[in-house]
């Protein structure tokens, strides 16, 4: 049987409710998000998806290696910033096996477009972890016309090289990932595409508001704008991109035999919609890190499926590997599990324990089952998520025993990986509370 092409999509700060699948409202000028919608119609949506940090080069970690986040120095940075330019430590360690690597050594072909955040050339970089091509920013934001860090620099590479070439960023993503679906089709072999938008991420610029890349340059957390409409009309313009990478597989006969997983870093931000969760980006309440997870195979996913499943974004690359029969190197077992039996509709669901971690605000979470264990600011809390996803209902008084072991299994869980350095920073330059709040 011809081993399946693999698309992982990666959409930065999207909310839970934001897509029109999970609830998201319509926008003035219609739905939001049509193709993904649709996508999810004809595939599998997950309702208890998780990601693997509720900030951005830290879930990145896990997603590129399947494993936690935390088993690497550069994961415990909450997330990765400028600082990091020349450092020797604080990025992904090209010896490490990847998601691409892996694959590419068992024959397939391997692209990065989007954003990479996983530390700074030339210790670091896509083409040294796997990547055979890479087109898009090094670091965690960027200007979408400009193309410009926070920093003021410019940061849009092909390759290994400053690249410069005009257009609004989410275009030419999807563009790059159409021409790559195109030139694969010539190819007698799989591919993995990694296809990371910076969308919906600030700065709150839509396709026609180039002038604002003046203003902003000089803060791209563009604190004093943006609004609801712009930032529906930013994920608009990223599903529109991803249509014209679903009609590119079907233009080359290359759609069934292709995994589409569709997802985002973290929770929502500024102007998301996360109902009926609360919380969001920076923390481990379940705004912070429940996130869309939709997977659309024709060849093997029957169209209209819904899982209650638990997973986290470490699993889908473990789903990959598995899907393509390749094995984990022996020095660096996975932490995610596969998830094929879920979409094959073998297994309906299993038991999946999660656990997290920040250091921001000494949190620390245990979703296992229906109950969730939760720590922040030294206060602990037990919520049973189907029944309170709020979580405003905090059982731990009335179910002690139960909190107490839940808490010991957080705590066995984390003496089985790295503690958090001294020197690791929180550093997003402003803090999600810091905003205005609706």
């Amino acid at each position: 049987m011809k081993k399946p092409n693999f698309i992982f999509i990666v959409a930065d700060d999207l909310g839970f409710a934001d897509l029109g699948c999970y609830g998201g409202r319509d926008a003035g000028f219609g739905k939001v998000s049509p193709v993904l919608d649709q996508l999810a119609a004809n595939g599998l949506k997950l309702t208890q998806g998780y990601s693997n940090s509720p900030v951005c080069s830290p879930t990145r970690f896990a997603m590129i290696t399947a494993r936690y986040q935390y088993r690497l120095r550069g994961g415990a940075d909450e997330p990765i910033n400028s600082r990091s330019k020349g450092s020797t430590v604080l990025g992904l360690p090209p010896e490490v096996p990847t998601l691409p690597s892996l694959l590419k050594d068992s024959g397939y072909r391997t692209a990065l477009i989007g954003k990479w955040h996983l530390g700074y050339p030339p210790a670091f970089g896509p083409l040294k972890s796997g990547y055979e091509e890479f087109f898009g920013p090094m670091s965690g934001g960027v200007d979408y016309f400009t193309h410009c860090s926070s920093s003021g620099t410019h940061d849009l590479y092909f390759g290994e090289q400053a690249h410069s070439e005009e257009g609004y960023l989410t275009d030419l993503l999807s563009q790059r990932a159409v021409d790559y679906v195109d030139r694969m089709a010539q190819q007698d072999a799989p591919f993995l595409l990694s296809l990371h938008y910076t969308a919906p991420h600030w700065p709150w610029e839509t396709r026609d508001d180039e002038a604002l890349s003046q203003e902003v340059k000089d803060n791209l957390f563009h604190l004093h704008g943006g609004n609801i409409h712009t930032y529906r009309r930013m994920i608009h313009h990223m599903d529109e991109g991803i249509g014209w990478l679903i009609e590119a597989l079907r233009r080359n006969g290359q759609l069934d035999n292709t995994l589409i997983v569709f997802t985002s870093d973290n929770g929502g931000e500024r102007f998301s919609d996360n109902w009926p969760l609360v919380g969001g980006k920076m923390d481990l309440t379940e705004g912070g890190i429940r996130v869309p997870w939709i997977a659309h195979w024709p060849a093997v996913i029957a169209p209209g499926r819904e899982s209650k499943q638990s997973c986290m974004t470490m699993d889908w690359s473990a789903t990959m590997l598995d899907a393509a029969g390749v094995a984990a190197h022996p020095d660096y077992p996975l932490d995610g599990i596969s998830l094929l039996p879920v979409l094959q509709a073998e297994q309906q669901e299993f038991e999946r324990p999660l656990f997290w971690r920040m250091n921001h605000r000494g949190q620390r979470a245990l979703r296992d089952g229906d109950w969730k264990y939760l720590r922040v600011d030294g206060n602990d809390y037990l919520f049973n998520i189907p029944a309170d996803e709020r979580e405003r209902a905090n059982l731990g008084p009335r179910e002690p025993e139960r909190l107490a072991a839940m808490r010991a299994s957080w705590e066995a869980w984390n003496d089985s990986v790295p503690p958090i350095p001294l020197d690791a920073t929180i550093s997003l330059g402003y803090s999600y509370r810091d905003m205005p709040q609706r």
